[in-house]
């Protein structure tokens, strides 16, 4: 079944150039997925085209009106029968987790909201949209990066969109809160250092400690806040002692 994702976006040109790079667009030539833009201007009433006005109550920037954006999530939705879900992206949303792409994932159909200037009147939030997410606790000019991020983050998966199907087996956060481990390719040696010696024994048993210990140990440097000390267990422990007795 193709998953389908629609975008209600001012610049859909923007949305357009990524959904056709790299692994979202390598799904849609496979039609594992099929994606299209909306533009709220189109469905607005007035000459000027107008989607947002000054908020109430004062204050910098303007605010995205309910009546367009509804107007153009109804014709979205319209456009095929398929179970949706509507996203907003937002710096006010859920933190984004590798576990919630895989139940997105498990959807039929997604719908963005990808807004601009200072936000959405929050009418159109409560009463239209079923999700908020967030990227993460920074602000940038509009949806549409989110919402592509989001779609890559989905689409790569989904069966048959990655070469080979151990890729997203292995990511970060994939089975567990650790990181991902190193990788090293070809040549061997370079003036920037060697590729570990362990990795070229070809004791795969080894390979697969090594690489086990190297998530423990960079999780719990570079992102203490997934993995505490006291949440290691016994057998943890020993690995990362065996590591580092191995690189002593």
């Amino acid at each position: 079944m193709t998953m389908r994702f629609d975008v209600l976006t001012l610049f859909p040109e923007f949305v357009e150039a990524g959904i056709n790079l790299g692994v979202v667009g390598r799904a849609l030539e496979r039609r594992i997925i099929s994606a299209r833009c909306w533009n709220p201007r189109d469905f607005t009433t007035d000459p000027y085209r107008r989607v947002d006005e000054r908020t109430f109550g004062g204050g910098p920037g303007m605010v995205m009106m309910v009546q367009p954006l509804a107007r153009t999530l109804a014709a979205a939705k319209a456009a095929s029968d398929e179970r949706s879900w509507v996203v907003h992206p937002s710096p006010r949303g859920t933190p984004l987790t590798q576990a919630r792409v895989r139940e997105l994932a498990a959807l039929p159909r997604l719908i963005f909201v990808a807004s601009r200037y200072e936000g959405v009147d929050q009418r159109f939030i409560e009463h239209y949209v079923d999700e908020e997410i967030s990227l993460g606790d920074y602000v940038l000019a509009g949806g549409e990066l989110p919402t592509l991020a989001v779609i890559e983050a989905v689409t790569r998966l989904l069966p048959g969109v990655l070469n080979d199907a151990q890729s997203a087996q292995q990511d970060s956060f994939t089975e567990s809160t650790l990181l991902d481990c190193p990788h090293y390719t070809r040549p061997e040696q370079l003036e920037e250092g060697r590729v570990p010696s362990l990795l070229l024994s070809g004791n795969h048993a080894l390979i697969e400690r090594w690489r086990r210990a190297r998530q423990l140990l960079d999780t719990l440097q570079r992102r203490p806040d997934l993995l505490e000390p006291n949440q290691l267990d016994h057998a943890d422990r020993e690995l990362i002692q065996w590591y580092e007795k191995l690189e002593h």
